[in-house]
């Protein structure tokens, strides 16, 4: 039986599917880039984007791409109001259909 101490929180990185790599992985990913292994083994290794290693290497990349993205209009860029509710409610309207 686990100590009460030994178990993780409910909110620890470890639970999160956002989180495509652990504090830990994280570093080992620095650590193996300064032993002079590439970006593209590196992401292999984790099955990972060789992106997601670029922002981990290069935090003034992520910040960048933030930046950009804001100014294109980040996520709304892809959002039309009126077409999102019409495709919502044929949704609704199928499961209604489907669950009869």
């Amino acid at each position: 039986m686990p100590r009460k101490t030994d178990l993780l929180a409910l909110n620890d990185p470890f639970f999160k599917r956002s989180v495509k790599l652990l504090p830990c992985q994280k570093q080992m990913v620095k650590h193996w880039y300064n032993k002079e292994k590439s970006i593209t083994q590196i992401a292999k290794d984790f099955k990972v984007s060789k992106r997601l290693i670029q922002f981990i290497l290069f935090p003034e990349r992520h910040e960048k791409n933030l930046q950009d993205r804001k100014e294109r209009g980040g996520t709304m860029i892809y959002y039309v109001k009126e077409k999102h509710t019409k495709a919502i409610r044929e949704h609704r309207d199928y499961k209604k259909q489907v669950l009869r």
